[in-house]
């Protein structure tokens, strides 16, 4: 049934992109300090255009830009998502799936069939798998099981012997022994978080171990199943490792995941997806520094203090919503997000390293690459570069892969990134 579906929506949608393209200008995506942001036009019928998920053939891999190369440090695993490198240098990737209940309604089963299609749904794998370059060349050699029977596993940390773990419902610890080829049992649980909906969990310690910061997203769109079920959600929390007790550290973040910290001011920063339904750029995706105790809109308003008019509103709130930092443009799905320094990677200044897992809805695809912003001063100095580009069928039909989590590899000279669609770890190093 679901592919009837998918292929009645793909038909519907081609036409909603037509009609859009005839009726809009298009235009460079909303990006910067001071994107250029369109006027919201609410579609009643939202876009849905999502390439299949097709997978790389034998020996094809991402276009780096110029001076760089990359190859595949392990194949074969199963909608890879998280990256997390030990100090022996053994990388753990965490393996899940978004997993969909019963449609409610017309729409639920369309989004359903489509991201069915491109194999964003399904029986998530549950697990974290253990990487090992025994020979440093590149290539994972050793690939085996680290952990199971999580649920919907994401972020991970290690922090003073114990291996901290975000499933969907909550933050778990373990206890860990330096090399561990696997980590058994079932954990302790120190904080519960709701489930579903915007479902990862991303763990950022602080530099000095003491804190670590969660990213929990909110269950909806724009609130539409009311506040009280977004309670405790949209927020980056802050755990206190020896209290073991928790709070909100910043709200107002629809689906704020990937977090790093720019050394040189010591700020929090993360990646947000933004709301769908206004249009192609309406509102950006954004990366932003986080401040404690910040409000950042959703869901009544967006860019600071643009409100959106449907959502029933809370105007005091509203009058202290901070403007992101830098607008990522509509609907770019910036997800993954690290810090590398100067010469991670050969002509590559300072920055923020972002893995944009790609757009579902809107008329013109956005996103799929992984892109660098480079900093000054503690704040984003210029345009996006491209660092992995080429995931995208240049017809925008199938999707060869989509990047997710990024991290600086062991060696502190290339850059891993995770691919949910095609099932790699990819490994980016200079040219030479």
């Amino acid at each position: 049934m679901y592919g009837i579906v998918a292929r009645i929506v793909a038909l519907i949608g081609n036409v909603l992109v037509f009609i859009r393209h005839q009726n809009d200008k298009i235009a460079g995506q909303a990006v910067g300090q001071s994107p250029l942001i369109p006027q919201a036009k609410p579609q009643g019928l939202p876009t849905l255009k999502m390439p299949t998920a097709q997978g790389w053939a034998k020996d094809q891999t991402p276009m780096a830009a110029p001076g760089l190369k990359v190859n595949a440090f392990a194949t074969g695993l199963k909608h890879p998502r998280w990256i997390e490198v030990l100090p022996n240098g053994d990388v753990l990737v965490a393996e899940a799936l978004s997993v969909m209940g019963t449609p409610q309604s017309l729409f639920d089963l369309a989004m359903i069939s489509t991201m069915k299609r491109a194999a964003a749904v399904g029986e998530s794998p549950n697990r974290i798998t253990l990487l090992r370059d025994t020979d440093g060349d590149g290539v994972a050699e050793r690939q085996s099981t680290f952990m199971e029977g999580l649920n919907q596993p994401f972020g991970m940390a290690l922090l003073n012997g114990h291996f901290y773990v975000g499933n969907t419902d909550g933050l778990v610890v373990f206890p860990y022994v330096d090399g561990a080829d696997k980590i058994d049992g079932a954990g302790r649980k120190l904080a519960t978080f709701k489930p579903g909906g915007h479902w990862t969990r991303s763990l950022l310690p602080s530099v000095d171990g003491k804190k670590i910061y969660i990213g929990v997203g909110s269950l909806s769109n724009i609130g539409e199943h009311g506040m009280e079920a977004e309670e405790g959600r949209a927020a980056i929390y802050e755990f206190d490792v020896a209290t073991e007790q928790s709070r909100i550290f910043a709200s107002g973040l629809r689906n704020a995941v990937g977090m790093a910290w720019e050394p040189h001011s010591a700020d929090l920063w993360t990646v947000v997806n933004e709301r769908d339904g206004l249009g192609d750029e309406t509102p950006p995706d954004y990366l932003t520094s986080v401040r404690d105790g910040g409000f950042y809109g959703w869901p009544y308003s967006y860019w600071g203090k643009t409100v959106d008019d449907r959502v029933p509103q809370d105007e005091a709130l509203v009058a202290t919503a901070l403007q992101p930092d830098y607008a990522l443009g509509g609907h770019t799905a910036s997800l993954g997000l690290c810090w590398m320094p100067a010469g991670t990677l050969p002509g590559f200044p300072d920055g923020m390293v972002i893995g944009q897992h790609g757009s579902w809805n809107r008329s013109k695809l956005s996103g799929y690459r992984v892109v660098f912003i480079p900093f000054e001063n503690g704040k984003p100095s210029g345009v996006p570069r491209d660092i992995l580009s080429g995931f995208l069928a240049p017809d925008e039909r199938v999707s060869y892969g989509r990047p997710v989590g990024v991290t600086i590899g062991h060696d502190r000279k290339s850059l891993l990134v995770a691919d949910d669609v095609g099932d790699v770890i990819w490994r980016v190093t200079g040219a030479a």
